[in-house]
């Protein structure tokens, strides 16, 4: 059985993993912030690129505009996400030089 990680998530992996850096099934706390994002690249072991999308306000046009950003982000056995995947993540301590994110919750896969 999962343990409650402390973030409001709907889909909870089901199937047993033996990564320590799960935070459902190993010893990664998770705290602060929380995004949601798509897959971009799954090409490295165990870590996938989220790109997300934002509104930001230009003082100087009095609009707002969309930005994107992208981070790298620990991808779970249990969790599994692939390119196209819409999953939400949540910040942990750095596992990486570039990783400081764990995917927490695959919200929608990919068509």
């Amino acid at each position: 059985m999962p343990k409650n990680i402390g973030v409001v998530v709907k889909n909870i992996p089901t199937e047993e993993c033996d990564d320590p850096y799960c935070p459902y099934h190993g010893h990664l706390p998770v705290r602060g912030r929380v995004f949601e994002g798509i897959v971009k690249s799954d090409k490295m072991r165990r870590t996938v690129i989220i790109e997300r999308t934002y509104m930001w306000y230009s003082k100087k046009y009095r609009r707002y505009e969309t930005r994107t950003s992208k981070l790298a982000a620990h991808n779970p056995p249990c969790i599994n996400a692939s390119v196209g995947d819409k999953v939400k993540v949540a910040e942990c301590r750095p596992l990486s030089k570039m990783v400081s994110f764990v995917v927490i919750e695959k919200i929608e896969e990919a068509k």
